[in-house]
């Protein structure tokens, strides 16, 4: 059975069972997405659509210059019934589950609602492979590729090889109700595809790959989603004849101009390209003496005439780091990269970088290119699955930490604190081309998301990306009143809490202060606390017999302090005054350090891992209460993962408490059981 996630039919149905609908488009044509909204409001909501407008209870009405912006939307109360305008029918898609929304949480229309999106681009970026498999993916198989009806459950790297003439899995009802679930939410981009683009992959720009995502893109279109699609570098010499793919070569931008000419041709309102190059053996314009500015600007060109976007990954690193060597610092890397190339990128070329400067730890600062760059457009990058948040086995909502991301001063103004909504807007050529994206965590799993709360990431990214007033727990309560809405009001306080929570649970039990990177290094679930030591991928920690922590200050470390503005960076530069939660990013420390909670450091480390295990043990004892008062599938499904989540919390707790004491020699003040 297909979980509804937080659009339950019986929930919705009941919400709106007294009410009836209009919909006029007369100003600006019938299309795709004013037909979508008569559907639901016919199937979904099994309500009827009144021929005149004083018959219905709610009025859709398309009128252009309503507003500025094409997505935002008005809600008002007229002569006793909702009215919903905007500019378009793409304002209205979103205008109609706004009210949906709201009506399902049992709000009243009192007065004028206007709602402007907070971020022009609220994007979700696949990373599925075509054989269905998905790389970070914890729920299953990709729901756009793969065999009808198949969901192996294991890692991209030992998936079945298979070699089926017909990549894509055809369940169009799946990618409907996937469509509807992030047009709730305001999301309106998504890339169908993995951003290492191999094999099969590679086509899906040309025909006859290119048909059957029109046919994805259609759907997509009719909820106001533009489709997106990873690219390959060496597209042109792979699949297009070419002996090179140098982005100034003339040959190699005429092969790219006719490919999108193409792809509109198929898909008119295509989106645009996803690019990862130069990166983790991905291939780049580095490998023609070029930079990554003629790299992204060869897309743009092509881009151009058709209004699309092409959007360069700035995760680009040398992943083949000598551990030896303590000057080399992958933190740098992205900032050392882009920051000569500011102001080169065209106005439809969007940088997209991660929200921390490796790669969304549970503990990480705000990358420093982001308040650097002064005249590039960026999207910042999150990842709703949990690669390193506990692959969706342990309970994680992210949304605290995302939202603390985005409060953070950026740097941009040498005197006043300027936060990456505010942020974005000033550096960017084009003011549309900013905005937000984010990993799935979907996958062909009934729950869609493996463990069922985990549904609360997915629901809050969206939010987060149209509302930047909300806050995590105002996310998390709309998300568990309108998923748990037949539960009782005590047992949606005890998921609210256990959400509101889990956080920063997780983070106790994991890498210390920030530090980072102490995962099993084959599928980065678990503790593996010198996994990547001594690996060419630079992420290390350094602990030894004196203390813990990467010295990055300019005046004994890598300098990578030095890339924030002087304000901040002094900050962070002296460990007295450095945060506690990044303290081991920043700095190699002794392990009598004390902390300004003031508790020295590895008293903290045995507190936290204790205390972490101990909540876990408090969410089992409150979610087993819970039996009996929500759904069975529910209920069993995160009975089932609190109990892996606490195997894994123990390890962590004993792995790191007896390394560290070991290291340090240093026993835990209050006598408690640790291994040595």
């Amino acid at each position: 059975m297909i979980d509804h996630m937080w659009l339950e039919p019986d929930v919705v149905r009941d919400a709106v069972r007294d009410d009836s609908f209009y919909l006029d488009v007369t100003a600006v044509g019938e299309d795709r997405r004013s037909l979508r909204i008569r559907a639901d409001i016919a199937e979904l909501l099994e309500r009827p659509c009144a021929a005149n407008p004083q018959d219905a209870t709610v009025r859709l009405i398309a009128r252009p210059s309503v507003l500025e912006s094409d997505e935002g939307f008005v809600i008002d109360a007229v002569d006793g019934a909702a009215e919903i305008t905007g500019n378009t029918t793409r304002a209205l898609v979103y205008g109609f589950y706004d009210w949906l929304r709201r009506r399902m949480l049992g709000e009243t229309i009192d007065g004028r609602i206007v709602s402007i999106p907070s971020q022009p681009i609220r994007m979700i970026d696949h990373w599925d492979q075509t054989d269905g498999s998905v790389e970070r993916g914890y729920a299953g198989e990709s729901i756009f590729f793969g065999r009808w009806n198949s969901n192996e459950h294991r890692e991209f790297t030992e998936f079945p090889e298979r070699t089926d003439a017909d990549v894509f899995r055809g369940d169009m009802d799946r990618i409907e109700r996937y469509a509807r679930f992030l047009a709730s939410v305001g999301i309106n981009a998504v890339s169908l595809n993995n951003v290492n683009v191999r094999g099969a992959a590679v086509r899906l720009i040309v025909h006859p790959w290119l048909d059957r995502v029109a046919q994805i893109a259609r759907i997509f279109s009719s909820y106001a989603i533009d489709t997106y699609l990873s690219v390959n570098f060496a597209a042109p010499r792979i699949i297009g004849g070419l002996d090179t793919c140098d982005p100034l070569d003339p040959a190699v931008n005429a092969w790219w101009r006719q490919t999108v000419d193409d792809i509109y041709a198929t898909i008119p309102d295509f989106g645009g390209f996803v690019v990862k190059a130069d990166s983790e053996g991905e291939p780049g314009p580095f490998s023609y003496g070029r930079d990554h500015a003629d790299g992204a600007n060869m897309f743009a060109r092509a881009f151009e005439p058709h209004g699309g976007r092409v959007i360069w990954r700035a995760f680009v690193y040398d992943c083949h780091m000598d551990w030896r060597d303590r000057t080399l610092d992958r933190a740098r890397a992205a900032y050392d990269t882009f920051r000569p190339l500011d102001g080169r990128f065209a106005r439809n070329a969007i940088l997209q970088v991660k929200f921390g400067p490796i790669d969304f730890q549970p503990s990480e600062p705000l990358s420093p290119l982001i308040g650097a760059m002064r005249h590039t457009n960026l999207i910042v990058e999150f990842q709703i699955a949990a690669e390193y948040l506990g692959h969706q086995i342990d309970i994680n909502y992210a949304l605290p930490q995302w939202l603390a991301s985005l409060a953070t001063d950026t740097g941009y103004d040498a005197d006043a604190a300027v936060t990456v909504p505010a942020y974005l807007p000033l550096a960017a050529v084009d003011r549309r081309n900013v905005g937000y994206a984010a990993v799935a965590n979907v996958g062909m799993d009934d729950n869609w998301t493996g463990h069922r709360l985990a549904q609360a990431n997915l629901y809050g990214y969206g939010r987060m990306c149209w509302d930047g007033s909300l806050t995590a727990d105002d996310i998390a309560r709309e998300w568990t009143s309108l998923t748990f809405a037949r539960a009782d009001a005590d047992a949606r306080d005890t998921i609210e809490w256990i959400l509101d929570t889990s956080n920063a649970t997780y983070e106790s039990y994991a890498a210390p202060l920030g530090v980072g990177f102490m995962v099993k290094r084959e599928n980065h679930y678990g503790v593996g606390i010198n996994d990547f030591e001594y690996d060419r991928w630079g992420t290390y920690h350094y602990s030894d017999r004196d203390g813990t922590g990467v010295d990055r200050t300019v005046a004994t470390g890598t300098g990578y302090i030095g890339q924030y503005a002087p304000r901040i960076a002094a900050t962070l530069e002296d460990a007295g005054t450095c945060p506690d939660g990044m303290l081991l990013f920043f700095h190699h420390v002794p392990y009598t350090h004390v902390l300004h909670s003031g508790k020295t450091v590895i008293q903290h480390i045995y507190d936290t891992h204790f205390a972490g295990v101990d909540t876990v043990d408090e969410y089992i004892r409150r979610w087993s209460a819970l039996e009996g008062r929500i759904d069975e599938a529910t209920f069993s499904n995160v009975a089932e993962r609190l109990q892996r989540q606490r195997r894994n919390a123990v390890e962590w707790r004993d792995q790191i408490n007896t390394y560290f004491l070991r290291m340090s020699g240093i026993p835990d003040e209050h006598g408690r059981l640790i291994y040595r």
